[in-house]
């Protein structure tokens, strides 16, 4: 069945019900948004909203308290990507299946099997005349915000995908990747009416007009070694400000894109800290809808990562209370570990036991003192397990996993993602949910 039919279908669905739901007394579902804010939790299967849930419980409370996700969920979405690739999806695949309505092989940039170019939802939204943006903590070229820019066989052509997003004609464009665009193509950029930007402290500046802001080499910091960043917080509210100019409405992806870094390095820490920071942004969309009643916030993941498990080892326990109290990434402590300078006064091991929340055995010093000898990476890695075994997490894999991931949304359209869906499914109801026809004056 060709996209286009599918798009039909679900449009003449969508028409349908409405009456239907009207005259038998139902919920009626909403009007056409004017604005659509879509958020991706990257690699953030179920597991990871519950750990966030219990991660951010008070103790002292009686009750486990509610968080933005249980708040807005209404749903969830099977990830598989085209046959050819089986049944567990890459980043680039599921993006696309999000971008396109359309499934494709594991590694593509909205091309088809036939690595044929897919029309995205971006694309339909500028030829009816509306705004686009993206707001991320990768590189802005990363697999995720390039499957709604661009077309490409490989999400491996860093280089070549940098360079198509000049034909791309996003308004807004914030996130890392600084080493992918050189001097001679930012300067394209600003040919183009791009302001562009490569310090955070200079987005407050912008006011209006288009931007292209690259505040990282690659990756933005993670957000635990930056607790008062808010990086993708203040990137969120910055698009919707600007994004929310054009008349003709906007289309807007928020990424919290090092969530499935820090599940492929099997790193709770640094996971519920890129957690609590894209939960905060999805509270400043959420706070936008409430504004803007015309616009439509739909959070989702794009797959699951890590197959990470809350309990481990046949014991009936997850104790998050070592992961509230640690201040920086498990990256960050080898970092510091490695780099200190043994003195009469401090050792390392004295450096390790000021910065760590609780007591550690002399058996858990001689795991670490065997892992430091062998580098950083190491010792990052025995960090990351001396907190699995302390907080009984476990995990499954170090790659993706095939399991179905939460569906939530709020505003004007949201309980046409109500149940369980195809990843496919989002972006067909996302596109018959964009305007009939397009601008007569485009902007």
């Amino acid at each position: 069945m060709s996209v286009m039919i599918r798009l039909v279908g679900a449009w003449i669905a969508f028409t349908l019900l409405a009456p239907i739901s009207q005259a038998q007394g139902l919920n009626q579902l909403p009007a056409r948004p004017k604005n659509i804010i879509i958020m991706i939790g990257d690699g953030m299967g179920p597991a990871y909203t519950s750990a966030y849930r219990f991660y951010r419980d008070e103790p002292a409370s009686e009750e486990v308290e509610e968080t933005v996700f249980n708040r807005l969920l209404v749903g969830n979405a099977s990830t598989f990507p085209a046959k050819v690739s089986g049944y567990v999806t890459d980043s680039a695949a599921a993006a696309t299946a999000l971008a396109t309505g359309v499934k494709t092989y594991n590694g593509a940039i909205s091309v088809d099997s036939n690595q044929q170019p897919l029309t995205t939802l971006f694309e339909q939204a500028k030829q009816r005349g509306m705004a686009t943006g993206i707001a991320v903590t990768s590189q802005i070229n990363h697999a995720t915000p390039a499957a709604f820019l661009s077309h490409n066989p490989s999400r491996k052509n860093y280089d070549e995908l940098a360079e198509s997003y000049l034909q791309a004609g996003a308004d807004v464009l914030l996130g890392g990747g600084l080493r992918y665009f050189p001097d001679a193509l930012r300067a394209q950029f600003a040919a183009q009416g791009y302001q562009v930007l490569v310090s955070m402290d200079d987005l407050d500046k912008v006011n209006q007009g288009k931007v292209l802001g690259l505040f990282a080499d690659v990756q933005l910091p993670w957000a635990l070694d930056e607790p008062d960043g808010q990086r993708l917080s203040k990137m969120t509210a910055k698009a919707l400000a600007l994004l929310s100019q054009h008349s003709q409405g906007f289309v807007l992806l928020v990424e919290g894109s090092l969530i499935d870094w820090a599940g492929h390095n099997n790193d709770i820490a640094a996971l519920l800290g890129e957690m609590h920071e894209f939960a905060n942004a999805i509270e400043v969309a959420e706070q936008f809808v409430r504004q803007h009643p015309e616009t439509l916030l739909v959070v989702t993941a794009d797959h699951d990562t890590g197959g990470l498990t809350l309990g481990r080892d046949g014991l009936y326990q997850w104790d998050p209370s070592l992961l509230r109290a640690l201040s920086m990434t498990p990256a960050s402590l080898a970092q510091r570990l490695i780099a200190f300078q043994s003195s009469p006064e401090l050792s390392w091991r004295d450096e390790l036991a000021s910065l760590w929340p609780t007591p550690l055995t002399a058996a858990q010093f001689t795991q670490l003192s065997n892992a430091r000898m062998q580098g950083q990476q190491a010792l990052e890695r025995a960090i990351n397990k001396l907190i699995d075994s302390q907080t009984h997490t476990g995990w499954t894999s170090v790659g993706h996993t095939g399991v179905d991931v939460q569906v939530f949304a709020t505003g004007a359209g949201a309980n046409v993602f109500n149940g369980h869906q195809d990843n496919t499914d989002i972006a067909i109801k996302l596109n018959s949910l964009l305007p009939v026809t397009a601008a007569k004056n485009p902007q």
